[in-house]
């Protein structure tokens, strides 16, 4: 989607991720070393993916006034929201983080590793932000008798 501007929002999906997922199997086979740097990347992860979701949310309900806007799409690219290469590099990659947090918090539970299950929210609140900025929604009917 060349000249949308979201193929920064994409790139930055995908840099996430693979760093997510280095650092998350290191910090699974070697937590001694490496789990501390892994828990601050889950944090910041976690801190950045906060703040993207409050920001979809908010330009989300700025939106609503003139589209039609569901959780499901604005969160989770439902419906023809995004494209599908969009959709397929968004979503692959939540479900990427998804995966590693929780694999690296099985191979390391009780210990600081596992707050590699906090990182997700970041790709969350990136499909959110994704949505926001450059989602597709239906517009919203004007109301009765305005018009």
């Amino acid at each position: 989607m060349p000249g949308t501007g979201s193929d920064g929002i994409l790139a930055v999906a995908r840099w996430v991720t693979a760093t997510f997922v280095a650092v998350s199997a290191a910090a699974a086979v070697r937590p001694g070393p490496f789990g501390a740097p892994a828990a601050v990347v889950d944090g910041l992860l976690f801190a950045a993916g906060c703040g993207l979701f409050l920001a979809a949310y908010g330009r989300g309900v700025r939106r609503s006034r003139r589209d039609l806007i569901g959780i499901g799409g604005l969160y989770f690219l439902a419906g023809d929201v995004a494209p599908p290469a969009v959709r397929r590099t968004l979503l692959g990659a939540l479900a990427v983080q998804v995966v590693t947090g929780i694999a690296a918090a099985a191979a390391q539970p009780y210990t600081i590793v596992a707050t590699g299950v906090l990182a997700p929210v970041f790709g969350l609140g990136l499909c959110g932000y994704w949505a926001s900025r450059h989602g597709r929604f239906d517009p919203r009917e004007p109301p009765d008798g305005g018009g």
